[in-house]
């Protein structure tokens, strides 16, 4: 690609005054406001977003230093200079300028977002309205862009999310502990989210499918690669009825390093954080670390005083976590005021922010009584498949429940939700 395409200097490379970039106002405190500011975004500019792309190929996931580049300057700039400017731009010296200027020599970035496709992904920039607002909370370690795969909304779907996370290699009761919380959190319209590991991580995924609820894998490589190679049909079944999401481009594949970067993204993603099973050095705990960092609900499940595996656990419960045991302690926690034990009724956002195939989904439910996925996919004009994803985002978002085989809206909840609003 030419570097014409990212677009001339502009004026903020020689300025004082630093670039506004898109979605990073404050993340507002609740579901209502955040949904109330959903229409509020913009489309980035083509040739910022191809920029965007280029830079996920060339700056490391959660590199500082780019990150306030981007903030300063914005993506076109920073490419452009990496193509033509053999001095470097703040905070790195020449050698790391020239590895940099070599990485952008071999990107290719609108291959990547044909890879992409080719999977049924998509990349979302910052302020895009399907961004999900809560992860520019991380400054300049903000992901540059995110690679997605999979057909649901993901703003919506992190709007109540819970991150499970744990030891890879973890106990028989770990795991069990893991995927009954995975399920139950997800039956209650919780979104689970976790890092598509051996173990801990792969047991809650697997409890939130087996319900048929939403689960998000967050990985340290491109979406369309499968690791571990252990949980290729895990990481493909969260592709088809959840999301998968990564910093990095299609084909690149995991260092060490980016494991350990692409928990500050479960965490930020997510209302809280839950550690099932971790040694003292296990690195789980640095999701919790960077929840705390960013003022979110830390967990743990408590085990054996005498198994090594929960030290870790308990050592974070010492300090500053919440003891959990179950799906409704979580929720109790991390769910809106009032929202206890007790099952939620009623959207938690308003109805006009809804997607299109979601809201036509929605529109296709008879006023009373249950229908079928198939009955409302014809009705809507989508395919039954689409129909089932956008169910389960209607649901998780409290417009619709199971109801035996079928689905049927939610009947209103009638006590005001945590802002004061009553949902009619």
């Amino acid at each position: 690609m030419t570097t014409e395409a990212y677009g001339r200097p502009s004026a903020a490379r020689t300025g004082t005054e630093p670039r506004t970039e898109p979605g990073t106002e404050p993340e507002p405190g609740t579901e209502h406001e955040l949904a109330a500011e959903a229409g509020e975004e913009e489309e980035p500019d083509p040739e910022e977003r191809l920029a965007r792309v280029a830079l996920t190929r060339i700056a490391e996931p959660g590199d500082e230093t780019a990150g306030r580049w981007l903030r300063t300057y914005g993506a076109q700039e920073v490419v452009r200079a990496l193509h033509e400017d053999d001095e470097p731009l703040p905070g790195v010296d020449e050698q790391r300028w020239a590895a940099l200027r070599a990485r952008a020599r071999r990107a290719r970035p609108e291959a990547d977002l044909a890879a992409v496709d080719a999977v049924g992904g998509r990349f979302l920039c910052p302020g895009e309205r399907e961004w999900p607002r809560q992860l520019d909370a991380l400054g300049a370690t903000r992901p540059i862009g995110l690679w997605v795969r999979g057909a649901p909304y993901l703003r919506f779907w992190a709007l109540r999310s819970v991150a499970v996370v744990g030891a890879r290699a973890c106990t028989e009761y770990g795991v069990h502990v893991a995927a009954v919380l995975g399920a139950g959190l997800a039956e209650r319209g919780w979104t689970v989210v976790s890092g598509a590991a051996y173990g801990i991580d792969g047991a809650a995924h697997r409890g939130a499918l087996a319900t048929g609820g939403a689960t998000v894998g967050v990985l340290a490589c491109g979406v369309d690669v499968a690791y571990p190679p252990g949980h290729a049909e895990l990481i493909s079944r969260i592709g088809e009825q959840g999301l998968l999401l990564a910093e990095l481009p299609p084909d690149d594949h995991p260092l060490r390093s980016r494991f350990v970067l692409r928990n500050r993204v479960i965490a930020a993603l997510t209302r809280g954080t839950v550690v099932v099973e971790a040694a003292l050095r296990s690195g789980s705990l640095s999701t919790a670390r960077h929840a705390r960092r960013l003022g979110r609900f830390i967990m743990g499940v408590p085990g054996p005083v005498t198994s090594g595996l929960s030290a870790g656990v308990h050592e974070l419960l010492r300090q500053e976590g919440s003891v959990v045991t179950d799906a409704a302690e979580v929720i109790e926690l991390v769910g809106d005021m009032g929202e206890l034990a007790p099952p939620r009724r009623g959207p938690s956002v308003p109805r006009d922010v809804l997607p299109g195939e979601a809201a036509a989904v929605l529109d296709a439910l008879p006023a009373r009584g249950p229908a079928d996925a198939a009955q409302l996919a014809r009705t809507a004009g989508v395919t039954t498949d689409t129909a089932v994803v956008r169910l389960q985002e209607l649901c998780a978002l409290g417009f619709v429940e199971r109801q035996g085989a079928g689905w049927q809206l939610s009947k209103p909840q009638t006590h005001s939700n945590n802002v004061g609003h009553t949902i009619e």
